[in-house]
């Protein structure tokens, strides 16, 4: 989700042939290709996330006219197709020169699809290690048709935070992306952007909302998610106020997010009113105070002007009492204003030991919280019958998960403060 592009850590390959000595050919991180001859040697490289300025570059770099990479742009986020002989508008020529140089579209197959009463619909991806990554297509309707389309995408496979109530965190945290799956620091872009168009494909509509909610931690894939996040609103087309970064919280993460001053949401996701508390539920808070957290949000909605919007999953009998909403309710007070509640009701999952507050709990929560002059909304529950919690589905499939080093998270530049051992305190 900017002038996201990280600075060139590595040139480009040479192409077939090199381009006029008087083309000045510019810096960006993305594009990387092998020459014919090394094809064998070179792991793929993939269209999808890819600028419309850093495909014609490709197009230059392999011989072609700029505005063959404005072609490439249409074909992969227009037209959507998912093979590069798909793009019949291109020489024959130059579809086999993208092949033979090891370059594909990157759309990954649908490994199972559900579909709930209400129009949900959850996607399994099947990576390329066979990893199964969600995403989930949101419909809401009026009598006239479909007014939004909200994907909720995923942003690690499974997720090494490991928050109590959690589908996802009980499936384990299997991996970031593989070397072969990334293009240098542009982490899982173009899974991302896979997500998206995914769902408008079995929904033959276009996505009009995405949010950062899905499987894993965003903040421990922020580079990846800036790029994903300039990928989908400059080239899917989608608003910046329309997507939503949502993280349990990892430090100094928020800081670095406010120094790019979107225009998007961020959604922290809260779940009780004290540390000792939120602790239970989200065990790598104990490497970052709620203190330190609030802080942060007050800063972000300083530099950015941007509501922080708080996500509280009520439990029953856990963190869902009056005292609770009401304790809530001073330590937004105390912590600055710009804030919203979205109070998210829990979606039962297997084998889990906490259970779904009545409705009458969930109101007189939400009424607590507005009679202390909070904005408070409540999710709308979604997809009950499709395993729609996150994780769920892809538990059913592939629980275990992969053994990995807990610090190759793509933190980098990252420093801890709070406690160094924040990576591994799940």
């Amino acid at each position: 989700m900017l002038a996201l592009l990280q600075n060139c850590s590595m040139p480009l390959a040479r192409a077939v042939r090199s381009p006029p000595r008087t083309h000045v050919r510019p810096c960006f991180t993305a594009v990387a290709y092998a020459s014919i001859s090394s094809r064998a040697n070179s792991q793929s490289q993939v269209l999808l996330g890819l600028s419309e300025k850093e495909l014609q570059q490709l197009a230059l770099d392999l011989n072609q006219e700029t505005y063959r990479g404005k072609q490439l742009h249409h074909f992969l986020y227009q037209r959507k197709l998912r093979e590069i002989q798909d793009f019949t508008q291109l020489p024959q020529g130059f579809r086999n020169t993208l092949e033979e140089t090891g370059w594909k579209v990157g759309r990954s197959p649908i490994f199972q699809t559900v579909t709930a009463a209400d129009g949900t619909v959850k996607l399994l991806l099947k990576l390329e290690d066979n990893r199964l990554v969600e995403t989930v297509g949101i419909p809401v309707m009026v009598d006239k048709g479909l007014t939004r389309l909200t994907a909720c995408v995923s942003s690690q496979v499974g997720c090494p935070l490991r928050c109590s109530f959690c589908a996802t965190g009980k499936g384990g945290f299997s991996r970031n992306l593989q070397r072969h799956e990334i293009i240098e620091q542009t982490g899982i872009k173009f899974i991302l952007c896979e997500q998206v168009l995914a769902i408008e494909e079995v929904f033959k509509n276009r996505v009009t909302n995405v949010v950062f909610m899905g499987m894993g931690e965003p903040m421990l894939n922020l580079k990846a998610v800036l790029e994903a996040h300039r990928c989908l609103n400059k080239d899917v087309q989608i608003g910046q106020r329309m997507i939503t970064i949502s993280t349990v919280g990892v430090p100094n993460t928020i800081k670095k997010l406010a120094s790019h001053k979107l225009q998007s949401t961020l959604a922290v996701s809260l779940h009780a009113p004290n540390q000792k508390l939120r602790e239970t539920i989200v065990p790598s808070a104990k490497s970052y105070p709620l203190d330190a957290l609030m802080s942060d949000c007050r800063e972000y909605f300083q530099q950015t002007s941007r509501r922080v919007s708080f996500e509280y999953a009520l439990l029953a009998g856990v963190n869902d009492s009056v005292d609770h909403a009401l304790e809530l309710a001073e330590l937004l007070h105390r912590s600055g204003s710009g804030y919203h509640v979205n109070l998210i009701p829990f979606n039962p999952i297997e084998g889990s030991e906490y259970q779904r507050p009545s409705k009458r709990a969930v109101l007189t929560f939400s009424g607590a919280l507005e009679s202390s002059k909070i904005t408070v909304s409540v999710r709308q529950t979604r997809g009950l019958d499709a395993n729609a919690a996150c994780g769920q589905l892809r538990n059913k499939f592939q629980k275990t998960p992969l053994v990995t080093d807990p610090f190759d998270l793509a933190v980098t530049d990252t420093s801890m403060p709070y406690n160094n051992n924040f990576a591994v305190s799940s």
